[in-house]
């Protein structure tokens, strides 16, 4: 089988000897779970619950006023008695709504049949188009690979952006995660079906598994789910090298189509719809279950985690909230806590944060595994422009962000950025490159809501506009 990739990017230690090859084990049931209202890209929800209701395992807390294109709900994760809805940090280091759920019993809340509320099982190859992506939109699924971006929105693209291939994104690029490979070796049967699922309703007859060749040892499993399964279209394995960003979804649409994704543009500007492994499976168990997305398949690895394993925990569990015996941080050693991969996750401020539905890992590292020295001036030396696997130049958006040249930095390339962080791994100054694009970003964003702010107080005074 031919090896293909993208240009440029990095050859990156893996580190993922510790839980690579593991199997996932189920996280022991939680006492309280602490769960955000809005865990998606789109418009925010708000809770369908008081303080003080009993509420099941599967049951929909929270969901937006009025549920349109850009939104999905959030389920109840264990059963039990709403406690509080208070602010809380989360994951992007941002304080927001959250629903804390004390169990039901005092041995958890996750197991039990009659404390559960699931969706009717459905027959995802019978059914019509507009119920298959309503089921996916109420069972609440996001993209699990990070972005956390409505599943049903993605599978929904507009007449004019023809898709004629399906891409299963197992490539998993990131140092320390493995759980995408767990996903393909526990559960190659849920990723075809639900690779399946999700051509039936785009309408495609091509699809493409694509992983790097760190995994080509599964390979004939996944071959034999595909005939086992004998869904109509053609599905195929694409292998691709070991190379970071490699699981990023430009990097992957040229790697196994050879096409890229225009400037501005997005994957169905290509033809193409990516799809990382644990969506696929969380769709597949949406209509074959009927279950809501309520658990989440992570990697708790890093030096300062005695026990680095593979889990699947409620949404909402936090890590201190476990028993030492399953999982161990040493807090002496501990110095950087970061939710996702450590090149493009977020480092928070505390262990104490909720998992949530696009968690892929939480690492744990020691001094020895992090970076704790100060920025040098750039010294001009390209790494960042050689190793862009965007072809951008970062050290000429990076001089636009500093003289406060915010179009400058567009045309240079700000939002082409993936924010891989490949440009800060090789910059030899240690300038925190992908730390100044996002807020560069965020600063653009504030630009043009004040702006349009701006265009609609003057469009409301009579003789203007």
């Amino acid at each position: 089988m031919a090896v293909s990739t993208f240009k440029r990017g990095l050859r990156l230690p893996t580190r993922k000897t510790a839980t690579e090859g593991k199997p996932v084990e189920q996280a022991p049931p939680p006492k309280q779970v602490v769960i955000p209202i809005n865990q998606h890209f789109g418009a925010p929800n708000r809770s369908l619950v008081q303080v003080g209701d009993r509420v099941k395992r599967g049951q929909k807390i929270a969901d937006a006023v009025s549920p349109g294109l850009m939104t999905v709900p959030v389920h109840a994760s264990i059963a039990g008695v709403v406690k509080k809805i208070e602010n809380r940090t989360q994951s992007n280091n941002t304080e927001g709504p959250c629903i804390v759920i004390e169990a039901a019993s005092p041995e958890g809340g996750v197991s039990g049949e009659t404390d559960t509320e699931f969706l009717p099982p459905l027959d995802a190859f019978s059914c019509t188009r507009e119920e298959a992506l309503a089921r996916i939109r109420e069972a609440g699924i996001v993209g699990m690979g990070g972005a956390g971006f409505p599943a049903h929105v993605k599978l929904s693209p507009p007449p004019n952006k023809p898709i004629d291939v399906i891409i299963a994104d197992g490539a998993e690029c990131e140092p320390y995660l493995t759980t995408d490979e767990a996903a393909l070796t526990e559960k190659p049967h849920l990723v075809v079906m639900g690779l399946a699922i999700v051509m039936r309703i785009t309408g495609v007859n091509r699809a493409i598994i694509g992983m790097e060749d760190n995994k080509a040892v599964l390979i004939p499993m996944l071959e034999r789910e595909i005939r086992m399964g004998a869904y109509p279209g053609d599905i195929r394995i694409g292998l691709c090298k070991t190379r970071y960003p490699q699981g990023g979804e430009k990097m992957l649409i040229t790697a196994l189509t050879g096409r890229e994704v225009p400037s501005g543009g997005l994957p169905m500007d290509a033809g193409c719809i990516v799809q990382n492994v644990g969506t696929l499976t969380a769709i597949a168990e949406a209509f074959t279950l009927g279950k809501p997305l309520i658990d989440r398949d992570l990697t708790v690895s890093g030096g300062a985690c005695k026990l680095p394993k593979n889990i699947r925990a409620p949404i909402g569990t936090l890590l201190t909230d476990l028993p030492v015996e399953f999982m161990d941080i040493d807090y002496s050693v501990l110095r950087k806590i970061i939710f996702g991969g450590p090149m493009m996750g977020t480092a928070v401020a505390s262990v104490g944060i909720p998992v949530q539905k696009n968690t892929s890992g939480i690492i744990l590292m020691t001094e020895e595994e992090t970076w704790m020295t100060a920025e040098g001036p750039c010294i001009r030396c390209g790494r960042c422009i050689r190793n862009c696997a965007c072809r951008l130049s970062p050290v000429i958006v990076n001089i636009n962000l500093e003289i406060g040249d915010l179009d400058g930095a567009v045309t240079a390339g700000l939002l082409d950025c993936v924010e891989c962080g490949s440009c800060t791994y090789v910059c030899p100054a240690r300038i925190k490159l992908v730390q100044r694009f996002r807020v560069g970003k965020q600063r653009l964003r504030a630009r043009q809501a004040l702006l349009a702010e701006r265009q609609k107080a003057a469009a409301s005074v009579p003789g203007r506009g």
